[in-house]
């Protein structure tokens, strides 16, 4: 039913482990084989692309469905509708940010100090242009294949950059004038198939599937006894994400109690928990969380 493609590169170990999390294993013949597939009968063709062509090629209804990053959706200016944020792996978990950099002893503090005819070099020259256009700036842009922070002074007067947190562009002795877009990975699908009831109903099955998945990442369930005097004393100390589940204890004085907590807590809770009265502890590992 639909075509999905996913990120090769950076992203491409990541996608396919969340994608095994979620029930949803890509098989292919070799890791450097463009095509795979999935054994599920929502998703009928599996493409692994540079993640720089997917916004275009979904937008064009070569597939219905893909993964890519919002900066690549915006250089293409591809129309796709997002379907949600993908925070799955330690290149997605935080966004990515597209910034505007000059040699730090430049006099220029804003992006309207830029002179007329500034060279200005990058791997986004679409979104480059139209922020620049957009500021009144004239300049010279042209696409960089890398290495960009290298070519302040001698090849370029300023660099359009991706940086996490600026460290890098620091340690270039480059300075951020101005943040022109924030991306996270999105799940984008085509306009036209999402208009269709039954693919939509799938897309939106299959994201499910990967928010759940992600949902469960860094958190345990964790299942308790306890007396009744007790009770009140465990509950306040539970980090629940909503109230604890509490049942009766059949033919006796006490209840069970259960709830998700954060995986990094747990070693400073199970104690806690044992210290004010809990008994027959169990942490217990979370496959999917679904809301």
């Amino acid at each position: 039913m639909l075509r999905l493609v996913l990120p090769k590169g950076s992203l491409e170990r990541a996608t396919l482990e969340l994608f095994e999390a979620a029930d949803l294993a890509v098989t292919r013949s070799s890791s450097v084989d463009y095509k795979a597939s999935i054994a599920d009968p929502r998703i009928a063709e599996v493409r692994i692309l540079r993640p720089q062509e997917i916004p275009r090629y979904v937008a064009d209804g070569l597939f219905d469905l893909g993964i890519t990053g919002r900066d690549w959706i915006e250089e293409t200016a591809s129309e796709v509708v997002t379907l949600g944020e993908l925070h799955y792996s330690k290149a997605t978990a935080r966004p990515i940010k597209l910034v505007l950099a000059v040699a730090d002893d430049s006099p220029v503090q804003r992006v309207e100090n830029l002179p007329t005819g500034v060279r200005v070099t990058t791997e986004y020259p679409e979104i480059t242009r139209r922020f620049l256009e957009k500021a009144g700036v004239e300049a010279t842009v042209t696409l960089s294949y890398g290495a960009t922070e290298a070519k302040i002074p001698d090849i370029a007067d300023a660099v359009v950059e991706i940086t996490e947190t600026g460290r890098a562009l620091k340690a270039a002795g480059l300075r951020i004038v101005d943040t022109i877009l924030t991306s996270y990975t999105e799940l984008i699908a085509n306009p036209a198939a999402c208009e269709d009831v039954e693919k939509r109903h799938a897309m939106n099955q299959l994201h499910t599937l990967l928010q759940g998945t992600l949902e469960a990442r860094g958190k345990v369930l964790v299942k308790l006894n306890v007396a009744e005097a007790d009770l009140q004393g465990v509950i306040d100390i539970l980090p629940a994400m909503k109230s604890p589940t509490v049942s009766k204890l059949f033919g006796e004085d006490g209840y069970a109690v259960e709830t998700v907590v954060p995986k990094a807590e747990i070693n400073v809770l199970i104690p806690a928990l044992k210290d004010h009265g809990a008994t027959d502890i169990i942490e217990l590992p979370l496959s999917k969380i679904v809301h």
